[in-house]
């Protein structure tokens, strides 16, 4: 496509799961039983990649109380942190009651679309992003990675202890860069085969053991694209709770321009230019093309693309 003008994409919208509002309180990590016990402690409650919420009125509200969570089936709480002083948990659910809860009254939907719709206020967002991944956590390393043993939740949830060798296990956070490689008035965009039909999203890869942030950029634009990498610079980073990652926006300057598409990881990838991508974000190209929704970190680094510039300074905190 030609340079056409830029359409008016609007405020800058807010990226999800970020800037929660809870005081993570590791100091108070050890009294989580006494705090779960405390009136004013809620609960949020999710299950595999389901999320679920209590209606009121026209409004959802993930906040449950101790005799829901429990009525619920909800398993142990994990604390969160303290929202104003009062006690924030997560616990998980059995999925496979989503009939039964939805039946009973219940909102119940996944996490992802939850957030893309924006049916949650987004105080809540973040919250709920960690206590999934933490959840998820607890669910893949119930065993002693050092000598097989069963271990025990300990600290609200934030350390697991074998009483057979005495290891000490901590949550961990897969550490993932999503970058956007630009060369003049165009970016590459990629696609892979689970993505819905017309979206174009920027490529992105775990950071492997040894490596720095920018190594990690300058492998995976060359592993999936054929593109080599000049310069490299951070914009913004989000927690991605699908199910543990912590994704590392990065902008990256392109010092070619032939690809070469590595089959095995994606669909195909090609060069936009700022217009046709200006389209995209605005959900207005010819062509029904677009690109991730602005929950996603991937849209930001579109959007600073097309407007040369950062998100403003408040733009993490203003909603969609």
């Amino acid at each position: 496509m030609t340079s056409d003008p830029i359409p008016d994409l609007g405020p800058w919208p807010a990226l999800g799961y970020v800037d929660s509002p809870l005081d993570r309180a590791a100091n108070r990590r050890g009294e989580a039983e006494a705090l779960a016990a405390r009136p004013d402690a809620r609960t949020y409650l999710w299950g595999g990649e389901l999320v679920a919420a209590q209606r009121r009125g026209a409004a959802l509200d993930p906040l449950f109380d101790a005799a829901a969570v429990a009525a619920l089936g909800g398993g142990m709480p994990l604390f969160l942190g303290l929202s104003d002083g009062a006690p924030r948990f997560a616990a998980r659910f059995d999925p496979a009651r989503r009939e039964e809860m939805e039946a009973a009254g219940f909102f119940v939907s996944d996490l992802r679309s939850t957030a893309v719709a924006g049916l949650f206020g987004p105080e809540h967002l973040g919250p709920l992003a960690c206590g999934k991944a933490l959840g998820t956590w607890h669910l893949r390393h119930r065993f002693c990675a050092n000598c097989g043993t069963e271990t025990r939740i300990i600290e609200g949830g934030w350390r697991r202890d074998c009483t057979a060798c005495g290891a000490q296990h901590f949550p961990r956070t897969d550490p993932v860069v999503i970058m956007l490689s630009s060369r003049g008035a165009r970016c590459l965009l990629g696609r892979q085969a689970h993505f819905a039909p017309g979206m174009w999203s920027a490529l992105a890869g775990f950071v492997e053991p040894g490596e720095t942030v920018e190594e990690a950029v300058r492998r995976e634009l060359l592993e999936e694209s054929g593109i080599e990498t000049g310069a490299v610079s951070y914009l913004a980073s989000q927690p991605w709770p699908f199910p543990m990652s912590l994704m590392i926006g990065c902008q990256a300057e392109a010092l070619g321009d032939d690809i070469v598409v590595d089959r095995s990881e994606l669909e195909d990838a090609r060069w936009f230019d700022r217009s046709e991508v200006a389209l995209m974000l605005a959900r207005t190209h010819p062509e029904g093309l677009f690109t991730p929704p602005p929950v996603a970190i991937a849209h930001h680094l579109i959007r600073a693309f097309v407007a040369g510039a950062h998100p403003p300074a408040g733009a993490r905190r203003e909603r969609a």
